[in-house]
Parts: C-alpha cells; sequence; structure tokens
C-alpha cells in the first residue's frame, strides 16, 4: 500500500510540473514573440525581451521530462533556437516589426501549387499568372452576383424573375461586417454602432429606465465625485421618446502589429445580440475609466447597445455589467489580469455609458477549477458560468501593447 501511495504521488507531481512547464514556456514564448514583434523597439523593450528569453530558456532546459514520460522519444525544436538571434539582429538591423520567414508559406499553395498543377509544366509561370488573375476576377464577380442577388436559386428563376419584369435588389455592400484592416485616416480608437433594429418589446432590463435618467443627470450636470451618493431619482431628467436598440457596434483603433489598412488602423465588431445564431451573445469590451489599476481600464460586457435623442443632442450608450479587478496586481503566475463580475445586495451592477468611453473588445478566459466541466456545458454560457476570468492579453498584439 505504501508503494501505490508513493507512485501516485510521484505520478500526480510529474503532472503539476509538466502542466508548469507548458504554462510557463508557453506564456514566455508569447511574450518573447509579442515584445520583438514591436514596430519600435526601445532599451527597456531590449532589457524585456532578454527576459523573457531568459525564464524561456529556464523552461526550456526542463523540456526532457516529456522524454522521461513516454510523452515523446526526442526533441527537437530548432525554430526556437533562432530566439537566441534576434538580440543581436534586432541591435544591428532594428526591429524586424513583424517580419518573418514563414509569411510567403501561407499563400504558397494557392499562389503557386495549384496553379503549377493546372499548368502544363512546360514554360508554367506566364500559365500560372494568367491562371492567378482568371480566379481573382472570377471572385470579384462572384462578389458582384451575390450583391445583386443572382447567387440565389437557380439560372432558370432569377432569368424567369427578370423577364417577369422584377428588379433584383441590389445588396448594400458592408465593408465593417468582418474584423479586418481599415482603410482611412489613422486616428487612436472610434467607435460607432450598427445600423439599428426595431426596439424590442422587452429587453430584459428591468432598471434600464432608472439608469437611463441618472445618466441623463451626469451628462447635464458633469459626473458625480468618486464614492458619492448616486442622485435621488426626482433629482433625474426625465426621459419620455424612443430608443433605437442596436445588435453590434463597430470599433476602430490602431494596431501597429497590422499595417494592412492606411494608417495601420483595425476594425472589430462587438455585438450585444439576444438571438446571434440561436443563441444570445453579449461581448465583453474595455472602457476607459481612468486609475491606477489596470492602467484605469476596467472590463464592462455589453448588455444593450442603444441610442436616442435627448433635447438637441443624439447619445449613443451601452448598457454594461461590470467585471472589476480582483486585487491591484496581474497574477504572478500568468500575468494576466483575474476580474470578477461586480454585484450589490446580489444583484449585477449595471450603469448606462457612453460608446465613446469603450476602447475595444477585450477576451476573457475563465478560471477553471479542479472539477472537470459537464458534458453538456455550453459556450453560450461561458461568461456566466465562472466566477473569476483571466483578462486574455495574448489574445492579439494590439491587446498585448494595451495590458503589458
Amino acid at each position: 500500500m505504501y508503494c501505490v501511495i508513493d507512485l501516485e504521488t510521484d505520478l500526480s507531481r510529474r503532472r503539476r510540473w509538466i502542466s508548469t512547464l507548458c504554462h510557463g514556456q508557453g506564456l514566455t514564448f508569447m511574450d518573447f514573440c509579442y515584445l520583438v514583434r514591436r514596430n519600435a523597439i526601445s532599451t527597456p523593450d531590449l532589457i524585456s525581451i532578454k527576459n523573457a528569453l531568459d525564464r524561456f530558456h529556464y523552461f526550456h532546459q526542463f523540456r526532457t521530462i516529456f522524454m522521461e514520460c513516454g510523452v515523446r522519444t526526442n526533441i527537437s525544436l530548432p525554430r526556437q533556437h533562432s530566439l537566441i538571434h534576434y538580440l543581436r539582429f534586432i541591435r544591428l538591423f532594428g526591429s524586424p516589426n513583424g517580419l518573418c520567414s514563414s509569411i510567403t508559406e501561407s499563400k504558397h499553395i494557392k499562389a503557386v501549387k495549384e496553379p503549377w498543377r493546372r499548368s502544363s509544366r512546360y514554360n508554367a509561370l506566364s500559365q500560372m499568372l494568367v491562371t492567378l488573375t482568371r480566379l481573382d476576377k472570377l471572385a470579384a464577380a462572384k462578389r458582384k452576383f451575390a450583391a445583386r442577388g443572382m447567387m440565389t436559386g437557380t439560372t432558370s428563376s432569377y432569368t424567369a424573375m427578370v423577364l417577369a419584369g422584377c428588379q433584383p435588389q441590389v445588396a448594400a455592400e458592408d465593408e465593417d461586417e468582418d474584423d479586418g484592416v481599415v482603410h482611412g485616416p489613422k486616428s487612436l480608437s472610434d467607435i460607432e454602432l450598427a445600423p439599428t433594429a426595431p426596439l424590442a418589446a422587452h429587453v430584459h432590463q428591468p432598471t434600464l429606465p432608472l439608469l437611463l435618467r441618472r445618466f441623463l443627470h451626469a451628462e447635464v450636470h458633469g459626473p458625480p465625485a468618486d464614492g458619492a451618493i448616486p442622485p435621488p431619482l426626482h433629482a433625474c431628467p426625465t426621459f419620455e421618446g424612443s430608443i433605437a436598440v442596436h445588435h453590434s457596434a463597430i470599433a476602430r483603433f490602431y494596431a501597429p502589429s497590422d499595417l494592412g489598412g492606411a494608417g495601420g488602423m483595425y476594425r472589430e465588431r462587438i455585438r450585444s445580440n439576444p438571438n446571434w445564431h440561436g443563441y444570445a451573445r453579449r461581448d465583453t469590451v474595455l472602457v476607459d475609466v481612468g486609475g491606477p489599476v489596470m492602467k484605469g481600464l476596467v472590463i464592462g460586457r455589453a448588455m444593450l447597445f442603444f441610442s436616442f435623442e435627448f433635447g438637441d443632442t443624439e447619445y449613443q450608450c451601452a448598457l454594461v455589467h461590470w467585471i472589476v479587478p480582483v486585487g491591484n496586481a496581474p497574477d504572478p503566475d500568468t500575468g494576466m489580469w483575474v476580474v470578477e463580475p461586480e454585484s450589490a445586495a446580489g444583484m449585477p451592477s449595471l450603469e448606462v455609458i457612453d460608446i465613446d468611453a469603450i476602447a475595444r473588445a477585450c477576451h476573457l478566459i475563465g478560471v477553471y477549477g479542479t472539477s472537470p466541466l459537464p458534458e453538456d456545458f455550453h459556450f453560450s454560457d461561458s461568461l456566466d458560468a465562472f466566477n473569476t476570468y483571466f483578462v486574455n492579453k495574448y489574445a492579439d498584439h494590439h491587446m498585448y501593447e494595451f495590458l503589458a
């Protein structure tokens, strides 16, 4: 019995060590990658890169645990060896600015291999260029046909519709439908609401009228001081106009890691949709409230996007559920901030804010316990099922710069 207990203890210790090794090596490797990807690298950045590299080598020397436990028979990672040369070459030649020798690999199959297979293999270059040109034209034509409704149904049904005198509806092209680069002037951050949706009879937010009146009081009389008692309801303006509900908002911000757009701007869509592919989706956002904790940013879950007119002013607002930091420093093991949903008297802490206070969307990772998740756990419950969350600073390069 003693040997069995000792064996289980040793196995548990090995599992914990493997988990720590993978965790530490993975995070330090990502720290290194995001640091060397900056478009401008200063002396303090070089020191941070050196520290990340030292931490990576500390975990890297223990990688033989995978062979000892039978996970792998050998460990050979030649690309990770190149990390030691970055510091020297950055000092010699400057910032790599995201340059990588594998950039062309992602386009190699579509741009080279497939056109080569379609050629006669003799003087193939000119044939490959013709193939690529025609494929681009076909893709552009397909987009135009889809916008005019010509890709719906069959050719016969479309012809019959035109002969019957019906004109196809030309769909408006929405450049902001998907995340991506923005072709336009550079600005630090910008956010706007998507086209309106009809106001639902029930938005399932019974406190919205009270919060809206307090928001208007702050707009008219200025924001209350920190720690001040909220104004009484009778002192707040009364609003009896119409409200337009929006199911998403579009954030544009300067992303030096993605210079595909003019000026380095990037665009992403933030959703607060009660029925997104059959499930409610309420994205989380970074809200600039000022203060020393987490660079003055607080997480808010967008419960509702709406706009209205009061007086002669149009307001574009969001109803957010606050998710506040736990402690005054990031988690020492992961380097990520830990946050928890804020509540008062057992009710979620909600507030109406101006959308100009929103910087961009963010990604939260649940802080898992020791028990496994139920087999029927659904992804739509991810932001409701955990008590605390990690703020994922590794979501992209721009988020890393925001929170690093």
